[in-house]
């Protein structure tokens, strides 16, 4: 028996006014994909990927087509019939208002045949025919090598969609659904705007892949850090933009906002193609991300991303064809390399200073990619700023400062990175290729409280969202409330990370938060401190070479065995007090390469009082205490006993708030 054809309207599409309201919308498909066995992000994220991927193709390749159009030039179009959205996707009305195809055919005229042929007609034709031609596109099926006629456009559909096996949604009338919703976004044309505002909704998607410490987190940094580091390396069109680990591309799509918005609406169409299919590269290795990241970029804009897909350390591709462009080197690096990644044998040969440390490697990579004069911004734990008890931590550091200039580090909160599933302390480091380091700039921000519910925000920098420095009325008051009661600080600018910027290095970069280290006279002092150890453990040598010699003598002459030994026992002793020497002058040099940000500006605030004024203070505390429990229990004792609860609940609350915290640790002070 013949289904019943949908009725399916045509109601205009939604407005989408804000990212707030387009984010509740999305929310609403993701609300059908958690029923329909896609139930944590890590499902859901990668299934509403492919889905929105195609339908903002299908907007893309229409106004690809009305753009050639109106220049009188020809337009091939990535996908045709019956494969694109607005055949087998888009819902289906037979109105005569209801859009077009080229053909002649209405829009979703192949989903309405196969809704008409039957339950799972609608899934056969994705999962046997759509998703193997998407495939093909990229790969042919029978070699397994790259098709060589495919265009640009058509290898990324292919990459973006080589994940996906089969639909996961378990239901057609799910599916249908949202693929309805997922129409009425972006229905008439992907503007600037719908773009900038479907990517902040996706961007938050790819957030909740790193929640709960799921496995996304590693590929996840939060946004407003990525916005601040963009912001004070202020990338230009016409540079060659890199990510080494690129994760979901947040890097990457951020950069691409940043130029655009400083290229403007007067920017030639020229221009926008050399930031559409020239600006923007990255590596990553993850099956399950990779796609994530090309379609992450495309719906940011980014026609074109050339991404490679495979391990970067090891220099293995998984699939290269999209990174065909690539120069050697890059002009900026933008990148936040794995925490407390581990690398085998194969990653570590191919690097100067071997170690298993995946941050170290990357460090060491990144030195060889960056361009002359190129700038790079990393985030990097607080280990390996501070670690210098094992040579390759202290070898990658001190090629960094003798290669480069580092001329920022920011000391980030701790808890910055718990939302997407990490706890670590966290430093932003800044560095230009091409002269040594003279000076760090140091910036503290690990003051700030953070957490879930309070995370860091570009504010906290200092930074509006177009990387203007905010005026302080505009600054968050867990940022600025400490430093403005403090007596001397009224009428002055808060001096936050953005507006001391520009002012690094010298005295007016000076401030309780902002500090500058003497880098090269740092190492100057080393070096003076480590020159007698050295000319010490020199002399020794020179004496073992005296003393190997007569050894040998007596070897030759055949002299009484006591004397050898003696002679042996000798020189053994001299080569452990040079090794000592040495080790001396190695850990002074060492020392030298302990980065991490120590402010000598903090305020630390001490209670001076007399362990018997903290004693008396806690029993002045204990009797208001007592007082309050005496006129709890009379106020119990007036009242019926269905009562008594509400008032013990809200009269227990008042009494705590009478007995401050910060006394019960006095206790353990005083103890101490």
């Amino acid at each position: 028996m013949k289904m019943a054809r949908t009725k399916i309207g045509t109601k205009q599409p939604k407005s989408i006014g804000s990212t707030q309201s387009l984010s509740s919308f999305v929310k609403s498909i993701c609300d059908i994909m958690r029923r329909s066995n896609c139930a944590s992000a890590l499902q859901y994220v990668p299934e509403l990927t492919w889905i929105l991927f195609l339908r903002i193709l299908d907007a893309q390749e229409a106004r690809g087509k009305e753009e050639s159009e109106a220049v009188g030039a020809q337009f091939t179009p990535a996908l045709r019939s019956p494969y694109r959205w607005q055949d087998w996707a888009a819902p289906y009305s037979d109105k005569p208002e209801h859009p077009q195809a080229d053909e002649g055919k209405p829009y979703g005229w192949k989903r309405n045949e196969l809704f008409a042929s039957g339950d799972g007609k609608l899934f056969e034709f994705i999962n046997t025919e759509l998703l193997p031609m998407l495939h093909g596109l990229d790969i042919d099926a029978r070699t397994r090598l790259p098709n060589p006629t495919a265009t640009p456009k058509q290898r990324i559909i292919g990459r973006i969609m080589t994940a996906v096996e089969k639909v996961r949604v378990d239901s057609e009338a799910n599916l249908r659904d949202i693929l309805d919703k997922v129409h009425e976004i972006h229905i008439d044309r992907v503007d600037d705007t719908h773009f900038f505002t479907l990517s902040q909704v996706y961007e938050d998607l790819l957030l909740k892949m790193g929640e709960k410490n799921s496995d996304g987190g590693q590929f996840f940094t939060p946004r407003e850090v990525i916005r601040a580091m963009v912001h004070t390396v202020d990338p230009s069109l016409g540079q060659k933009i890199y990510d080494p680990g690129c994760g979901t591309g947040g890097f990457l799509a951020i950069a691409y906002e940043h130029i655009a918005r400083k290229l403007g609406r007067n920017a030639t169409s020229t221009d926008i193609d050399t930031l559409k299919h020239e600006t923007f590269f990255g590596r990553e290795k993850e099956n399950l991300v990779f796609p994530i990241a090309l379609a992450n970029l495309v719906l940011h804009g980014i026609d074109q991303p050339n991404l490679w897909h495979g391990n970067t350390l090891t220099g293995r591709a998984t699939y290269d064809a999209l990174f065909a462009n690539a120069p050697q080197t890059f002009d900026v690096i933008l990148t936040n390399p794995p925490f407390g990644g581990k690398e085998g044998k194969d990653a570590q040969k191919r690097f100067a200073f071997e170690t298993s440390s995946t941050q170290v490697l990357f460090v060491q990579d990144i030195l060889k990619e960056l361009s002359p004069a190129g700038t790079c911004a990393i985030v990097l734990d607080e280990g390996l700023l501070f670690r210098t008890n094992e040579a390759a931590f202290v070898d990658t550091k001190r090629k960094l400062t003798e290669e480069c200039n580092l001329w920022c580090v920011l000391s980030l909160p701790g808890g910055v990175f718990s939302t997407a599933g990490a706890g670590v302390k966290t430093n932003l480091l800044f560095f230009t290729k091409g002269k040594k380091t003279e000076k760090i700039w140091y910036y503290d921000l690990s003051y700030v409280k953070v957490g879930k519910k309070t995370p860091l925000t570009l504010a906290h920098f200092g930074f509006g969202k177009n990387g203007e420095v905010l005026e302080d009325d505009a600054l968050p008051a867990t940022l600025t409330k400490e430093w403005a009661s403090e007596e001397g600080n009224e009428g002055k600018l808060f001096p936050s990370y953005a507006r001391m910027l520009s002012h690094r290095g010298t005295e007016e970069g000076e401030s309780r938060y902002s500090w500058t280290v003497d880098f090269a006279d740092k190492r100057k002092q080393a070096r003076a401190e480590m020159q007698p150890l050295q000319e010490e453990a020199a002399k020794i040598r020179e004496v073992i070479v005296d003393l190997k010699e007569q050894l040998r003598e007596l070897k030759r002459s055949s002299a009484a065995k006591a004397k050898i030994d003696e002679m042996e026992t000798a020189i053994a002793e001299k080569q452990k007090s040079t090794r000592e020497l040495e080790a001396k002058a190695a850990e002074i040099d060492a020392a030298t390469f302990d980065l991490k940000a120590v402010n000598p500006n903090a305020v630390i605030k001490r209670d001076n009082r007399t362990p018997e004024q903290i004693i008396q203070s806690i029993e002045n505390q204990g009797k208001t205490v007592s007082d309050a429990l005496s006129r709890l229990r009379g106020l119990l004792n007036q009242q019926s006993p269905d009562s008594q609860s509400s008032l013990l609940t809200s009269s227990t609350t008042e009494t705590i708030r009478t007995f401050p915290s910060e006394e019960v640790m006095n206790v353990s002070l005083i103890e101490d």
